[in-house]
């Protein structure tokens, strides 16, 4: 691993830099994807002249490595969806710089570099059109593309995709109504794998199937990225299927985040206190280690993120919270081994 240097709010190696010729940022080659100081706002009416910015995602960085997967994990409306779609451009970004191997994210260039970006949505019931077959499903962007001149090349790309994600090409004339809930999943991760991606962000991809179904869906996820050497932002709100599936994992709380290191280091020594809470949650098969265990209880409810506290936005659920927490954002720092968290007093 290449030493760290700081730029702005965001850790990446020390092979990005600020070229001094031309004043501008040199991203990591080792990084498919790099997030710097993302925001995304929302206006929210309030009153009849009155809005209000609710702040979905706030002053948010963090890279993604080649054929890496980043976990974002977080309760139910703290911006990880947000997050993802931002990247994308589904939303239009309120500050910050994405780049994608290499290139910086802009209006002009957004269509060309989606081909390489897709997203596998957390509904299978709502995120297919259900006018379409199957086939046109997943051979639409295909079309879009100009992946293939005839008719036929197009409809064996979709077999062959069909295929890879477990479905059968006698599938391909019915409609998506006509599915399971895993079966709908696969159908979109068909969809997202149609024209070679190198990375897919999967928003709650597994949270609306049953457990049994989602270990066969978690298996493909990483089959698939071992075949065709995809990254992967990995968003759930479940810790137990994110540390399955990433490599690294980050911790959202009311749209920033809060910790962020390997998969087994922060499993073993999170330190964040929202961290420590949610992996206190998590189940333990074993009741004799589960007798031992501690539940951190969180106290009070989360803060509407139309008026979110000022300085440490957990501090009026956090124990060791201090005047200084209200006073000011704590920074994200590197406490070692690439673990950051955002944290005054642990």
């Amino acid at each position: 691993m290449t030493e760290q240097v700081k730029i702005v709010d965001h850790e990446v190696s020390a092979d990005a830099s600020v070229n001094p010729d031309t004043n501008t940022y040199q991203p990591d080659p080792d990084n498919i994807l790099e997030v710097h100081n993302l925001s995304k706002h929302f206006d929210i009416k309030t009153g009849l002249f009155k809005t209000l910015p609710l702040k979905a995602v706030d002053d948010v960085s963090f890279f993604i490595g080649h054929k890496e997967t980043l976990g974002l994990v977080g309760e139910s409306g703290c911006g990880k969806t947000t997050v993802g779609r931002t990247l994308l451009r589904l939303y239009e970004p309120t500050a910050g710089d994405v780049y994608f191997d290499g290139e910086l994210i802009t209006e002009k260039n957004v269509r060309s570099l989606r081909r390489n970006m897709q997203m596998v949505f957390q509904d299978p019931y709502s995120s297919l059109n259900p006018r379409m077959t199957v086939e046109d499903i997943i051979g639409e962007s295909l079309s879009i593309h100009h992946i293939f001149k005839t008719k036929e090349e197009r409809r064996e790309r979709i077999y062959e995709l069909m295929r890879l994600v477990g479905l059968n090409k006698e599938h391909a004339t019915r409609y998506s109504h006509e599915f399971s809930g895993g079966q709908r999943q696969r159908i979109g991760i068909a969809r997202a794998l149609a024209i070679n991606p190198k990375f897919i962000v999967c928003d709650e991809s597994v949270s609306a199937l049953d457990v049994s179904i989602q270990a066969q869906i978690l298996n493909m996820f990483k089959d698939l990225q071992e075949k065709f050497n995809l990254s992967y932002l990995f968003i759930a709100h479940d810790i137990l299927v994110v540390t399955y599936m990433s490599d690294r994992v980050a911790v959202m709380y009311l749209g920033k985040i809060v910790e962020l290191a390997k998969t087994n280091e922060i499993n073993d020594n999170p330190i964040h206190p929202y961290t420590q809470s949610l992996f206190s949650a998590v189940p333990i098969p074993d009741p004799i280690t589960a007798r031992k265990s501690h539940r951190i209880v969180l106290e009070g409810d989360v803060p509407s993120p139309l008026h979110v506290p000022s300085g440490c936005a957990f501090r009026t659920r956090c124990q060791y919270a201090t005047e200084q927490c209200a006073l000011e954002t704590p920074p994200f720092e590197d406490r070692g081994d690439e673990h950051y968290v955002a944290c005054w007093n642990r």
